[in-house]
């Protein structure tokens, strides 16, 4: 990890961009812009404008998440999760029209994640259902050592990841595999695990959804970073592989 918190910022400065190539984000992008002046003229504009309204409906919404952790002792899933989300929005937006049109401009950064991740549920089920990520799995784990294990473990997780880039559904296919090798080689359970989170992290630098929201602030493409992805995915691979394998 230290090696990791030293060498990505190391590298990325030495990959920075001539002044020049460089590119700046638009300071009025990250301002919120002036409220501009609302013409109502019908009773829908009324309730679209109104804060009363969104109060009315998030205020409730806020107070059962008070009563579901607080309370009840309630603890996280998705449901709450989206469920916190919607009501939070709702109530800090002020106002219908506000979230709206926060709303409208969110998703034409997001609408690459929203049409890709139906495809990659399909793919996973595929995989699962025909059992060929348990064969990749397994093949790649078959000559593995008790020293060897965790690297193999991490690329394994590393490919699979290329397929299902969700973390829960990756150990729900890994982890049948994994867990049963680690305990017949004598190999720590706890250090397979992680060397499967740590390759599922990994290629995640090939498939960089998780810089989506930067990318549109600055006005550029996920081409425009795939170079740097690139060349931090040898770099932090070989780091992780090594220290997986031998620390």
């Amino acid at each position: 990890m230290a090696c990791l918190f030293i060498s990505i910022p190391l590298v990325n400065r030495l990959m920075l961009p001539d002044e020049k190539d460089s590119v700046y984000v638009d300071p009025k992008v990250l301002g919120d812009a002036p409220d501009a002046r609302v013409r109502i003229t019908r009773p829908a504009d009324r309730l679209e404008n109104s804060v009363t309204l969104a109060w009315l409906v998030g205020i409730p919404g806020v107070i059962f998440l008070l009563d579901h952790f607080l309370l009840r002792g309630g603890g996280l899933n998705l449901n709450i999760v989206n469920f916190m989300f919607l009501f939070l929005a709702i109530v800090l937006h002020r106002t219908p029209r506000s979230l709206l049109e926060s709303l409208n401009e969110a998703i034409k950064g997001g609408a690459g994640i929203v049409i890709q991740f139906p495809f990659y549920a399909g793919i996973m089920a595929i995989m699962v259902q025909s059992g060929l990520a348990e064969s990749m799995s397994q093949g790649l784990i078959s000559f593995a050592t008790e020293t060897s294990l965790p690297f193999w473990s991490f690329i394994s997780a590393g490919i699979v990841n290329l397929f299902v880039p969700s973390g829960g559904g990756q150990w729900a296919v890994q982890a049948p595999v994994m867990l049963p090798a680690a305990e017949a080689l004598g190999v720590d359970v706890a250090r397979v695990a992680m060397a499967v989170a740590w390759g599922d992290a990994w290629t995640n630098l090939l498939q960089p959804f998780w810089a989506l929201p930067v990318l549109a602030i600055a006005g550029l493409k996920a081409k425009d970073i795939m170079g740097f992805c690139l060349i931090q995915l040898f770099i932090t691979g070989i780091i992780i592989a090594v220290g997986l394998t031998w620390f």
